[in-house]
């Protein structure tokens, strides 16, 4: 599916330390997930695999209990999720996904990172028939045979699977399973995912493009600079790219 961009940039991010700043975002991710779905985790997949993607990220039992408690605050409900579209240099796309209580501070500060990193802000869906939305999972490899796994999630919503190979933060080679989806079936796949016992270290939906673009190294570079400083924004979720 063209992620190994992304799972290059999470490594290094963790070798450096970069980690810690997610926990803002991961207690967003939290808080809006109990404010969709209800503040119980056992009914409401999303809320609960937003739970187990900061677990994952070591996010402690505090800071998780604070954001679910936020959602029933008054500035959860002016919290709204917007996605914009962009264009880093050298023509890469990118789908950046925001969690805001203020759309005009937040679509001002996305035009100047952008026009900073020479990249550009495009219309609102200028992108949306070169990227697909769809239900991740990133689960911790598992010791069963792979094709019984795959077998057994395709009657949840499993539309494709794939290995992950990363370095992680302590330099070692490590193996993760990447599970996808429709859009829709997120719930469904998430129940499949727990019956067979996996453990999940992320899940979420995203925007996937349809066609992946490979970059020179120089290139690549000044990309990943402007999606590092997008990133960095308080209000930037994710940003999602065609970058193979």
């Amino acid at each position: 599916m063209g992620r190994a961009f992304e799972y290059r940039r999470a490594s290094k991010e963790a070798r450096w330390g970069k980690m810690s700043k997610l926990f803002p975002k991961l207690g967003k991710s939290i808080t809006m997930a109990a404010k969709e779905g209800g503040p119980d985790p056992d009914m409401n997949p999303k809320l609960r695999t937003a739970i187990a993607t900061a677990k994952a990220q070591n996010m402690p039992k505090d800071n998780i209990d604070a954001a679910i408690k936020r959602a029933s605050g008054k500035d959860a409900a002016d919290i709204k999720i917007i996605h914009y579209d962009g264009k880093a240099p050298h023509g890469a796309l990118l789908i950046i996904e925001c969690a805001s209580d203020n759309s005009t501070r937040t679509v001002a500060n996305i035009k100047s990172i952008l026009n900073k990193g020479n990249g550009e802000f495009l219309p609102n869906g200028s992108l949306t028939f070169m990227f697909s939305r769809k239900s991740v999972f990133e689960v911790e490899y598992p010791k069963r045979d792979l094709e019984a796994v795959e077998l057994d999630l395709i009657d949840y919503g499993l539309t494709e699977m794939e290995e992950n190979e990363f370095e992680n933060d302590k330099g070692e080679i490590e193996k993760t399973l990447i599970i996808y989806g429709d859009y829709e079936s997120f719930g469904t796949l998430n129940e499949g995912i727990e019956k067979l016992g996996l453990t999940i270290k992320s899940g979420n939906l995203q925007f996937v493009a349809n066609n992946f673009v490979e970059f020179a190294d120089e290139d690549l570079k000044e990309i990943e600079e402007l999606i590092e400083k997008l990133e960095d924004d308080d209000d930037v979720q994710a940003v999602y790219t065609n970058i193979k």
